[in-house]
């Protein structure tokens, strides 16, 4: 049998907000899965776009219906702009969402963005809203990387992403284990804020300064920490249990980054470990936009009993916005993409709604 080729986009926003991360994506199928990313590129959002993710959780129900449908309209336009510029075409768009709500201990989650309006604006079959079922089924809603991972990268022992939330995935035996380790970038970004920028380019900051040792046991107290995976985090555990630490320390921007990435590499090095508890070996894969921060990943280096290792800028930049489109592409398929040894759901599942 011939292999059987598919062409994707893959769109992903994630929670710090830097931005729509769009991939044209190839996948092959033969004895087992080959990928490669054809197109990649990062839009930064116009501010009115980043001003409404960023307060829409407050908003009233009329307000964010509209919200849907309206940053749905700009991801399908975003869409068709983006292979209308490279002359590209694709089967159809895979789409994570923003996400709005993420509170499964009350049964729900909310990822912004209409897969109906989507697809309009494309012109294109959508694949969208990966997560909800799984939280139906009792699970997390997260994370849903981790199929991706154990399909498209399984030379690694450890996948880590550091993105606004870090969050890793690792074989346990013949399952999947994964989960998230602590806010990562959601912390540091808007401390770099404070001096006008964007982030912390390479750490510089953060290694000009000393880490406050009394935050860093506050930090390690939290009661997450002591949670077992599957556990995800959302922005409100940030504003919950967080913010209210971080508001009571005066601390310069150098030492509040230092301490804060010191806590990020202590509680990445606690994650990685084998289902008997014991420090585990292997190679860890690192991408998200943290793997660019150098100052913080010398500390996962040194604290880590794995190999760390730091693919090319494309994977780096774009893993997740690949996987998701992989995500799409075995919904489309009816295959499951949803692990239950990753989100606690009662069991392995096919997650997605699809707009033809």
């Amino acid at each position: 049998m011939s292999p059987e080729t598919y062409q994707v986009v893959g769109l992903m926003s994630g929670t710090s907000l830097d931005g729509l991360d769009i991939a044209l994506c190839e996948f092959v199928r033969g004895d087992t899965w080959s990928y490669r990313i054809v197109e990649a590129e990062t839009v930064t959002y116009p501010e009115s776009i980043a001003s409404l993710l960023r307060s829409i959780d407050k908003a009233d129900a009329e307000s964010l219906v509209k919200a849907q449908v309206h940053y749905g309209r700009f991801l399908g336009e975003q869409v068709r702009k983006f292979l209308a510029e490279r002359g590209s075409s694709a089967d159809f768009v895979s789409s994570h969402g923003h996400t709005i709500y993420h509170q499964p201990g009350n049964g729900f989650t909310f990822q912004l963005g209409d897969g109906a309006a989507l697809s309009v604006a494309a012109g294109l079959p959508v694949v969208s809203d990966f997560r909800m079922q799984d939280v139906a089924l009792g699970g997390q809603g997260a994370p849903l990387v981790p199929v991706g991972d154990q399909l498209l990268f399984g030379k690694f022992t450890h996948c880590l992403n550091l993105g606004g939330i870090a969050n890793i995935s690792f074989s346990a035996g013949n399952r999947r284990v994964a989960g998230d380790l602590c806010p990562c970038n959601l912390l540091l970004n808007p401390v770099a804020a404070r001096r006008g920028l964007p982030f912390d380019r390479d750490g510089l900051l953060a290694q000009d300064g000393q880490p406050n040792s009394e935050l860093l046991a506050e930090l390690s107290a939290l009661p997450y920490y002591r949670r077992s995976m599957p556990k995800s985090l959302g922005r409100e555990d940030l504003e919950r249990d967080y913010d209210p630490i971080l508001s009571r320390f005066r601390l310069r921007e150098e030492d509040l980054l230092a301490t804060l990435c010191e806590h990020i590499a202590t509680s990445i090095a606690a994650g990685i470990r084998t289902p008997e508890g014991s420090p585990a070996s292997g190679k860890l894969l690192v991408t998200g936009g943290g793997a660019r921060n150098r100052y913080l990943l010398e500390l996962i280096r040194k604290k880590s009993p794995v190999e760390v290792c730091i693919p090319d800028g494309s994977i780096i930049d774009f893993k997740e916005a690949l996987i998701f489109a992989f995500l799409g592409l075995l919904r489309w398929r009816q295959e499951v993409n949803v692990l239950a040894s990753v989100t606690g759901a009662r069991k392995d599942h096919c997650a997605g709604s699809i707009y033809l």
